[in-house]
Order: C-alpha cells, then structure tokens, then sequence
C-alpha cells in the first residue's frame, strides 16, 4: 500500500535515520518495544484490533471519518489503544515511511479541555508528516485539521528509562526549535476519549518544523513566550510553562511512558512537546506564523 505523501511547495527538512545502516525501522520493537506487552486477557482479540486500526488508517489515506472506537468497545484500554496505533505505524513502515520522533499531545490545561481528557498522550510522527517553514498546507490532503504551536528539540544522545529527569534531558538537547504542528482526527468530531485520541496516533498529521538553534545554558524553557499570529494578527500568546511546568517536562512524561513498553528515545529524535494553547482552525488562505524572542520562527501558509 503505497501511503499519501504531504504536498509542500518547499522541501521538507532531512528526514531522521537511524544509525545502524540497514536497520529500516521495520523491526518496530527495537524502537517501541515489542508490541507483545499489549496482552490483556478478556480483552478484544487481536483481530478487532487490526480492523479498529484498519478503519483509522483508511480514514486517514482517504480522508474519510471512522466512528469513536470507544463507541463500539466502552471498555478499549488504553494499552489495547496503544496497540492500534503502533499497529498502524508498523504498517507505514512496512510501506516505506520512516520514523522521525514522537509527539507528546494534551499536555497543556487548554488542550486537555479542549478535547475533554484529564492527561497527556504521545503518538509518533513519520518523516512524510514534516514540513519546512514556509510551506503551503493543502487542507484537502486532511479531515478537519487544526494547528498549534509548540517547542520541539532534537536530542543529540539515546535517552531511556523511567528514572530520567529534566536536567538530564536538558543535557541531551542538541537542537531546539519552534513547531507548529496540525492535527487531524479521523473521527470527524474533536470531543473524545483519551483511549480514541490514542488510537488515533494522537491527532497527529503534520509537523512544520522552524531553524533549529542550540539550547542556551542559560534559557529557561518555562519562561519561553510563544506568539502565534494570523495573518499578522496576533491570535494567542503562551508561555512553555503551559507545557506541564516546562517543555523538557513533557519529554520526561515521554520517556516514562516509553519505558513502561521497554523503549526510549534515541539520538536524533524529534520530540514535539505539546501545544501551548488549545488549537486553532485552518481556513484556506490564511498564513499562521508562531515566534519567540528566543526562537527562530515557524509559519505556513493553508490553501
């Protein structure tokens, strides 16, 4: 199956590759852990996962809508939920995308509200959702997308383990950058669970990526004001303190939450780590820029 690839009138920035030549990101667990911990007896059966997954990824490829899987199975675990969305990711894989990092969503009061959920999720991003700064969005490429701004970094050293703390991250930052990341849901309605919003590979669509610039010794992240404008009308402003305390926070929620499966992070890793305001609508035509006084800045443009 051959996946839908983003359209952009400027090239996407280097996709990330692992270190070892020939590993092709197609043996998952070695980046994930393996996805035989998600075994829950008296749970649905693998087959009702696969085909929970199977309606998500059509939906996604054909920009269609899927119902909340919560309303088929009340009872869908968060770990079942879990297993659906890495079963999509294998099947990206398998089709020829590569993983660029993960996102970590729902991690500011303004999101969680705005989706109705009580605590963060992750989902993972490929190299075919990246966008460059100044490229054009095509909403017709989406269901109903929704933009945010957020701190991202890149990490320059392997990270893993439930042990990990924000000073430790803050060294193994090697590249720190503005985002704006659009989301999508599949299911045609943005009020949902968190199990759904999982499935869902956490609304993840697209990430426009701004300049990377080192992490200042002396930067607070939590005090990092980001300003979002709208065709050059200022829209929302936030600082990354709305970002569970601080930025590098939410990579730590990450990698717990990782470590609960026997995976982490790895050199080279994109992390978004979460909106600093609840997310905004696209309109055809409309420019969103987010910048910082710290920060290089990210815009594009949706047609």
């Amino acid at each position: 199956m051959t996946m839908h690839q983003p359209r952009s009138d400027a090239p996407p920035p280097p996709a990330r590759r692992h270190d070892d030549a020939g590993e092709g990101d197609a043996a998952l667990p070695a980046v994930l852990g393996a996805l035989a911990v998600f075994t829950s007896p008296g749970r649905l059966q693998d087959e009702h996962l696969a085909a929970a997954a199977g309606d998500l990824l059509a939906a996604e490829r054909f920009r269609t809508t899927t119902g909340l899987l919560t309303r088929r199975d009340p009872g869908l675990s968060l770990d079942d939920a879990y297993r659906i969305q890495w079963t999509n990711v294998q099947r990206k894989l398998a089709a020829g995308a590569r993983i660029a990092g993960h996102k970590v969503g729902l991690t500011s009061l303004a999101m969680q509200q705005q989706i109705g959920v009580d605590q963060p999720d992750s989902g993972v991003l490929m190299d075919d959702m990246l966008l460059a700064s100044g490229s054009n969005l095509y909403l017709g490429d989406l269901v109903m997308p929704r933009v945010e701004a957020e701190i991202a970094v890149r990490l320059s050293t392997d990270l893993q383990g439930p042990d990990i703390d924000a000073p430790t991250v803050r060294a193994a930052v090697g590249e720190l950058l503005l985002a704006l990341e659009v989301i999508d849901t599949r299911y045609g309605e943005w009020r949902m669970t968190l199990q759904d919003s999982v499935a869902d590979n956490a609304a993840a669509a697209r990430a426009v990526l701004g300049p990377g610039t080192r992490l200042h010794p002396d930067l607070d992240l939590g005090s990092v004001e980001v300003c979002v404008r709208v065709d050059d009308d200022v829209v929302v402003s936030a600082p990354g303190s709305a970002v569970l305390g601080n930025p590098l926070n939410s990579v730590v929620w990450l990698l717990r939450q990782l470590a609960r499966h026997g995976a982490g992070l790895r050199r080279g890793d994109l992390v978004l780590t979460g909106a600093v305001h609840a997310s905004l609508p696209l309109r055809p035509g409309t420019v969103i820029e987010a910048s910082s006084p710290h920060l290089p800045a990210v815009s594009i443009r949706a047609v």
